[in-house]
């Protein structure tokens, strides 16, 4: 009869264990029968406590393995797969441009057309000895920017002495030295005749100048005739001052500190330009 049981026992634990889920399950009901069936026969045919749980180990076992296959079914819930996010990353709000700054104004900050004439007022003053005609020239040229220096005044800073002053390079030096802002430059014109790029730069530069309010030192030397016909020779050279021009500047106005009689005159930018050839001005 224990055989028997023993038998089907092992028989049902074999089926048990073929089922792969409930291995663990059969792996502990044979753990028990094998205690089960030890026990019997080590208590012997009359040990009857034994033999009659066994029974019930059976029963047991095949409940358990009836309840775990049920938690199977109930547990083993396929995992929902997440959903996709629906939402978009925003892209971000393209951000507005600045408000493009207005154009200037061509008509406000494009230099005025200078007037086709203009003459300005100036303190006449004849040089005080032959050799002042540096810092007489200087002298009226400041008169007409409003600045007032007598003639000793500045023939200490320009150098002059018996023999005259040197150059247009002094005068240009003196002059940005009395007037704010270094607005004076010399320019040479060092051959025998000037070109007629120097004709028109000169022109532009009296121009230039006496819009500006400022009279221009041009130094000279040989001869050269004015719009009326006069004659000016100074083969040794001198220093005059431009206070005016006219027709655009074609024509220049003359303060000549040489001879009050003959102290103002016109003259061609043309004629002027080469009576400055081989020395310069400042303009």
């Amino acid at each position: 009869m224990e055989e028997t049981v023993k038998h089907h026992l092992k028989r049902q634990l074999r089926r048990l264990a073929t089922e792969r889920p409930y291995q663990v399950a059969a792996a502990s009901a044979a753990v028990l029968v094998l205690a089960t069936g030890t026990g019997a026969l080590v208590a012997g045919p009359g040990d009857a406590p034994a033999s009659a749980q066994t029974p019930a180990a059976v029963a047991e076992l095949r409940g358990n393995t009836a309840a775990s296959r049920g938690e199977a079914r109930s547990v083993a819930v396929p995992p929902s797969s997440a959903a996709p996010s629906s939402a978009a990353p925003s892209s971000a709000a393209p951000s507005s441009s600045p408000a493009a700054k207005a154009a200037p104004d061509p008509d406000l900050t494009k230099k005025p057309k200078p007037p086709k004439s203009k003459l300005l007022k100036y303190d006449y003053q004849a040089q005080i000895n032959f050799y002042y005609c540096g810092p007489a020239a200087v002298r009226n040229a400041l008169s007409a920017t409003g600045i007032e220096r007598s003639q000793d005044h500045l023939a200490g800073p320009l150098g002059t002495d018996q023999f005259g002053t040197d150059s247009a390079e002094d005068t240009t030096r003196v002059l940005n030295a009395m007037v704010k802002g270094d607005p004076y430059r010399t320019r040479m014109i060092p051959g025998r005749a000037a070109t007629p790029a120097q004709m028109d730069r000169l022109q532009a530069d009296v121009v230039d100048a006496i819009t500006d309010g400022r009279g221009v030192v041009v130094n000279i030397a040989g001869s050269a005739t004015d719009t009326n016909g006069g004659w000016h020779s100074f083969p040794g050279g001198h220093y005059i001052a431009v206070t005016g021009y006219d027709d655009e500047g074609r024509l220049v106005r003359i303060a000549d500190s040489a001879n009050p009689a003959t102290g103002s005159y016109w003259m061609t930018t043309i004629a002027l330009a080469n009576w400055a050839a081989t020395r310069g001005y400042s303009a």
